[in-house]
């Protein structure tokens, strides 16, 4: 099946790919909504330039669209980029890094519906700290770029998690409630290498603190990016 992914450059939309790859599908391109709302229901606010440079070494077309992030309209723009993708690279399916969000999932399938695509998502409900176990096990470099919750601070930013951290955060769940794979939105991530990536992703970054539990990555510079290591941005 001609397949799109739903494309933030976190985790779990990372970890979405990563499945489908290692299952040999066609995976023809990916797919991301910018919200210029940063409190949208439907999609983190990612960097340009790191989706393109992201998706220039994962070697995949890369589509992005705009979105006000408003709840519900957001939707009509989404559908707008399914169907874009569906026109230009063939689409069949699309699928989607959701974990636990029913708000996301029935909005996902609901538009993929309408457009004669089937959808997937392939970590719903799993165990996100065994998902994260495994993304570190197999190599992924995986780091927070936002917190907001207790137990989270400053030296959680921008460094690379390992398994000993995926044991805090379930510690932080137990004392905290923390969501251990962040979907209460106590934190964000961005990928920057592992197996199916042709090269790491280098950024220089500055780190902004909002409070000792609340702060932000600021990106300053991607190291070392040449024209044919960045991948088209196509908007409309």
């Amino acid at each position: 099946m001609r397949l799109a992914i739903l494309f933030s450059g976190g985790k779990d939309s990372t970890n979405a790919l990563w499945y489908y790859l290692e299952q040999a599908w066609d995976v023809r391109c990916l797919l991301s909504l910018v919200p210029e709302n940063p409190d949208s229901y439907m999609f983190q606010k990612p960097d340009d330039a790191l989706l393109r440079a992201q998706a220039g070494r994962l070697g995949l077309p890369l589509l992005v669209g705009r979105t006000q992030g408003e709840p519900e309209r957001e939707l009509d723009d989404m559908r707008a980029l399914l169907a874009r993708a569906k026109e230009e690279h063939g689409i069949e399916g699309v699928a989607a890094g959701a974990l636990a969000s029913d708000y996301q999932h029935e909005r996902v399938h609901r538009i993929c519906e309408g457009l004669g695509l089937k959808a997937f998502a392939p970590l719903w409900h799993k165990e996100q700290g065994a998902l994260l176990d495994e993304m570190i096990a197999a190599g992924f470099d995986v780091r927070m770029t936002r917190v907001a919750a207790l137990g989270l601070g400053e030296s959680w930013l921008g460094r690379r998690l390992t398994r000993e951290d995926v044991a805090r955060l379930r510690a932080l769940h137990e004392r905290f409630g923390v969501h251990v794979g962040g979907e209460g939105g106590e934190f964000e991530t961005i990928v920057l290498d592992g197996p199916i990536f042709s090269a790491p992703v280098r950024i220089a970054f500055g780190k902004a603190m909002e409070g000792e539990h609340r702060g932000e990555l600021v990106r300053i510079r991607i190291e070392g990016d040449m024209p044919s290591a960045m991948a088209p941005l196509e908007r409309f």
